[in-house]
């Protein structure tokens, strides 16, 4: 390639970084959906400094030795990150009230691979100061870290495809418990289609460059040929789109939500649906089935989905699993004190009564009681 040209594609990849790390900013701070933007911001941030790191590599990072050092101390290329911050943003966006919990962030903990060539720095500097390593067996450790990165390319790619696999999978199910009933509740499927859309054109690119880059005789070819801009420069487009068209869906998705329409129903079909429930888990106890979901009940109970969701949100003001996990936590309270029960376990007992997730029984309880099962079940066992 000419030097004009190459000056060019740096110039956009220059570009887009620098609308990246505004577009994080802005995201990072916007009060609209705070949760499920600053996953979008983290994002584009990794995005971002990937690019940067690129750009800072062409350009010799400036003529600063002391950059340069920098640049092979810090992880600036953090790709593992991007696959579990695509799926959980999904999953914020389209649920306000979600938050990755401990055990979600285990799906972070792959970014040890994107942390190898840094660590492996460190190791040897530290070796130099130690007199444990020579000078001289630097291009040694060189070597591994540039073999390293090549064949790291293959789960950085397979993890973001998985990842945008995931969050469409997840995408299709909500639109068919949407379609069930979701209470009147507007949701931008399409931004976030699109969004996986741009991420899959990206991983098929991603793809066609990988196969004779992670082939050693065809590796240095393909790079002397058209470098990295093949991906790079697609990052740079999907930074300026992800952060303009995802700072415009922030700012407008409220607005949207509060301009729906509600549906009303007749009182008298609120107080048959109220009974016809009440009667479900009280005499059916339906809650105990830990696999419960809005179409079974509809099927017990021969109401249509819609109609339970909004009966649910807007006359008892909870959500589906709210109201279900209230049943949950009251038979917790009741078997947690008898005899019986003593050679169980809280999460036994809380299996019993229709919990199929430990986390989400010791959260549902505090958010419900204000205290722990462990505390309460400790109290009650005191009384009597």
């Amino acid at each position: 390639m000419s030097s004009s040209f190459t000056a060019f594609l740096n110039t956009v990849i220059l570009l887009g970084v620098v609308q990246g790390f505004i577009m994080s900013g802005l995201l990072f701070f916007s009060k609209k959906q705070r949760y499920a933007n600053r996953l979008l911001a983290a994002l584009i941030l990794v995005i971002t400094l990937a690019s940067f790191n690129l750009y800072g590599a062409h350009e010799s990072w400036f003529g600063s030795p002391w950059l340069n050092f920098l640049s092979s101390l810090l992880p600036l290329v953090l790709i593992m990150l991007a696959g579990p911050l695509i799926y959980f943003y999904v999953k914020a966006h389209l649920d306000q009230s979600f938050k990755i919990t401990k055990k979600q962030r285990r799906h972070f903990l792959v970014v040890i691979i994107d942390l190898v060539p840094s660590i492996t720095v460190i190791i040897f500097i530290i070796g130099l100061l130690l007199h444990v390593f020579k000078n001289s067996n630097g291009p040694v450790w060189g070597s591994f870290i540039d073999r390293y990165n090549t064949y790291a390319d293959i789960p950085r790619w397979a993890s973001v495809s998985l990842y945008v696999w995931l969050a469409t999978r997840y995408i299709s199910t909500a639109k068919k418990q949407a379609a069930a009933g979701n209470g009147g509740q507007v949701v931008n499927y399409k931004w976030l289609q699109q969004l996986l859309r741009v991420f899959l054109v990206f991983q098929c690119i991603w793809f066609v460059f990988l196969i004779p880059y992670v082939i050693p005789k065809y590796s240095d070819k393909l790079l002397d040929a058209v470098d990295w801009y093949p991906i790079y420069i697609p990052m740079a487009i999907i930074v300026y789109w992800l952060g303009i068209k995802g700072y415009m869906v922030s700012q407008t998705v409220g607005d949207i939500k509060k301009t729906a329409a509600p549906v009303l129903l007749p009182p008298g079909t609120i107080k048959q649906v109220i009974l016809l429930l009440e009667s479900a888990m009280q005499q059916d106890k339906l809650y105990l089935n830990p696999s419960l979901n809005l179409d079974i009940v509809a099927q017990h109970t021969n109401l249509p989905p819609k109609t339970i969701s909004l009966v649910l949100n807007q006359h008892m003001r909870k959500s589906f699993n709210e109201y279900i996990n209230g049943y949950r936590i009251e038979a917790f309270k009741e078997k947690v004190v008898q005899p019986q029960m003593d050679s169980l376990t809280i999460a036994g007992i809380a299996y019993e009564c229709g919990f199929n997730s430990q986390a989400t029984f010791q959260r549902t309880f505090k958010q419900v009681t204000g205290i722990s099962p462990s505390e309460f079940r400790k109290n009650m066992l005191q009384v009597h």
